[in-house]
């Protein structure tokens, strides 16, 4: 009976699959921060006010009785109303009926779209430093990531680094723009060179594109899918969680090739069934109400956020890596104490009860063992309050 039983116990594992996953390190020090009752600039939570047209229209779509499933990928208003804003932004034309696929946030039309493409074994190439869903993503379908390492302060990297980066197995790309946790901005002469290295390589290209209206400094927003030619194989994704500051909502979208989008589709009805009914109605309204001065105001106000904390930094000894755009900025950490980055967030949490993510969750290597990454997706109050507790390390 005891041998039978061991039996049984040993079949009680864990899949493979779930050995090479990790719990994020922003979900970590977000709980770190909560049991000292601290600030939290871990989690890019984005708790600023979200606009009126998009918190009406989820309420009267609730009071319509709008709260049960919806087709697999969107209700029609909203999937038009991004088809209207992917052409007026991005300059990129797709069909609402047959190439737009909303899904339970970005990360969501992301996993969808893995799924969907991706084999076990192939290689996709991510640009270091990566945004740890991405590889996790990766990793939860049985894909290989490939990196592409850029250095700070400037972050750039050339055709050279891409081609060293390619095997025989790889079989996409990701571009993430504005990055997180970089803030980098990628040109259009740096998309273009994606663009040529992906059809050189026949590679699919995925987009994360959530931080499209968070530029700074004059930049502009380039999608790799409006680039002549990309339009076959790039698979562009965005939501609305960090626009409309509404992260719990998971309301994202992915538009492709209709060849694609079906079965990625298919992958969403199957893993999410669909996006919160009400909250897609919400979304709506944002998009067809909001006019583009609500947009370039975003803009505005998240570079007067982006100034504060990095002279906030800089007075504190943590040098920063002033982003282009996105809202999180990597400050050079050496200072402090601790042989990991983890340490150093800990250390950093102790003497000013300020949560940051340690930068080691965003690099395959030990480059980010220095680094730290602040949010600063905050209302002005509790972001002036953290910029006086980092005054505790001058």
């Amino acid at each position: 009976m005891a041998s039978v039983e061991a039996e049984v116990e040993s079949r009680l594992a864990l899949s493979a699959r779930a050995s090479r996953i990790v719990q994020s390190e922003i979900r970590v020090m977000s709980i770190e921060c909560e049991k000292v009752g601290g600030i939290n600039l871990a989690q890019g939570v984005c708790d600023t006010e979200l606009p009126l047209p998009v918190a009406d229209g989820a309420k009267r779509a609730i009071d319509r009785g709008m709260n049960s499933y919806t087709r697999f990928d969107g209700i029609a208003e909203l999937r038009e109303a991004i088809a209207q804003k992917l052409k007026a932004y991005n300059q990129i034309v797709v069909d609402p009926e047959t190439q737009i696929i909303v899904s339970a946030g970005s990360t969501g039309a992301f996993y969808s779209a893995c799924l969907a493409l991706l084999n076990p074994g192939d290689e996709v190439i991510l640009f270091e430093p990566y945004y740890g869903y991405h590889v996790n993503t990766l990793l939860a379908v049985e894909a290989v990531p490939a990196y592409v390492t850029m250095q700070a302060p400037d972050w750039k990297f050339t055709p050279d680094h891409l081609e060293a980066a390619a095997t025989s197995r790889t079989r996409g790309i990701m571009v993430n723009t504005p990055a997180n946790p970089s803030g980098k901005v990628f040109t259009r002469t740096e998309i273009e060179w994606i663009a040529h290295f992906a059809t050189r390589h026949d590679l699919f290209v995925f987009t994360d594109e959530i931080y499209e209206y968070f530029l700074y400094d004059g930049r502009q927003h380039v999608s790799p899918g409006s680039l002549p030619g990309m339009a076959e194989r790039t698979i562009t994704i965005s939501g609305f969680s960090k626009t409309y500051a509404v992260t719990g909502w998971r309301v994202g979208y992915s538009a492709c090739d209709a060849r694609w989008a079906s079965m990625i589709g298919y992958m969403n009805d199957l893993v999410y069934v669909c996006a919160p009914s009400p909250l897609q109605w919400g979304v709506t309204e944002g998009i067809r109400q909001l006019s583009p001065e609500f947009y370039r105001g975003l803009a505005t106000e998240y570079a007067v956020k982006r100034d504060m904390i990095c002279q906030a930094l800089g007075r504190a000894g943590l040098p920063p890596c002033s982003p282009e755009g996105a809202y999180y900025v990597l400050a050079d950490a050496a200072r402090l104490p601790g042989a990991t980055s983890k340490g150093k967030a800990m250390h950093l949490l102790a003497r000013t009860g300020i949560a940051t993510v340690p930068c080691e969750a965003f690099y395959h290597g030990s480059e980010g063992n220095n680094l730290l990454r602040f949010c600063y997706a905050k209302p002005d109050p509790e972001l002036q309050e953290a910029c006086r507790r980092l005054k505790r390390l001058s």
